[in-house]
């Protein structure tokens, strides 16, 4: 069993897939779903770090042809009022995690001076393709993944 790392999925969003070079939402998805089986297994564990979709639950359904065991760090584009339905879909969410005592999961960068003492490593998404200049910050956002979940230890070289 692994753990891997994505974050910024926009499922369902037209303006984020033409964005990214998409013809469709509908084209992301099949992308991310590919992508995402073809590295996860069905034992792996997979973080998602936020916006899952546009503040929309609907799309919350494709979650389940994506391999894995799944735990959601809540982004800015989901929305609370839907976490009971989310749960039906992943099996857990929260707001941001403590992983293995040295790295910090969160949808957005936290302040630099939480990696100071605290923590060695900030995975994290919400800024797409825009990471950050510090190898404390580790940026998982789909479009910098090739829209594939990544393996920790891949995560840390």
């Amino acid at each position: 069993m692994s753990a891997f790392f994505i974050s910024d999925l926009h499922l369902g969003h037209t303006n984020m897939a033409r964005k990214r070079g998409f013809s469709s939402f509908e084209q992301m998805h099949d992308v991310i779903i590919h992508n995402w089986n073809n590295a996860v297994s069905k034992r792996d564990h997979v973080f998602i770090l936020g916006d899952i979709t546009m503040e929309k639950s609907i799309y919350y359904p494709l979650l389940n042809k994506l391999r894995g065991t799944k735990t959601v760090v809540l982004g800015n584009h989901d929305e609370a009022h839907h976490v009971k339905d989310l749960l039906r879909y992943v099996n857990k969410v929260a707001g941001m995690i403590n992983y293995k005592g040295q790295c910090i999961l969160t949808h957005c960068p936290i302040h630099p001076s939480e990696l100071e003492f605290r923590y060695k490593f900030n995975i994290h998404g919400h800024v797409h393709e825009k990471s950050i200049n510090d190898p404390r910050y580790i940026n998982v956002s789909a479009e910098v993944l090739n829209y594939t979940p990544i393996e920790y230890s891949q995560l840390i070289k």
